[in-house]
């Protein structure tokens, strides 16, 4: 019996944090942090998410993977991280959705095969 390809989200951290001006500014590790909290208990239809931190938000989750969320700390930039994650997921022949507003970079995983959505989706999903 064949196996439904995995669905894999990736999380641009820094563009769903900054969606809403709730202060995030001021504790961007704990921002990360409340992020991750949400990703790790909400009901979505993804096999795995991988959470992408750069920067001072790499303070509020240390990397690694807790249950189906995988913590990646960008080494420079989350872009490229982004990327690289979007392509090996897709590689590897799963169902890839990236959640970001950056506009180069939503064509850019599209390009590879993967899905672009808002911060705004993965919010309202995450309700």
């Amino acid at each position: 019996m064949s196996r439904a390809p995995a669905s894999v989200l990736v999380v641009d951290a820094a563009n769903v944090v900054g969606s809403r001006p709730d202060g995030w500014w001021r504790d961007r590790a704990g921002a990360a942090r409340r992020l991750h909290e949400r990703l790790l208990v909400a009901d979505l239809p993804h096999d795995r998410v991988v959470l992408v931190l750069e920067g001072a938000a790499k303070g509020g989750v240390p990397a690694g993977t807790d249950t189906h969320v995988r913590t990646v700390h960008a080494p420079r930039d989350g872009d490229a991280t982004i990327q690289a994650e979007a392509r090996a997921a897709v590689e590897a022949g799963a169902t890839v959705t990236v959640i970001t507003a950056d506009r180069v970079l939503r064509g850019r995983v599209e390009q590879l095969g993967a899905r672009a959505m808002s911060p705004g989706w993965l919010l309202d999903l995450m309700g």
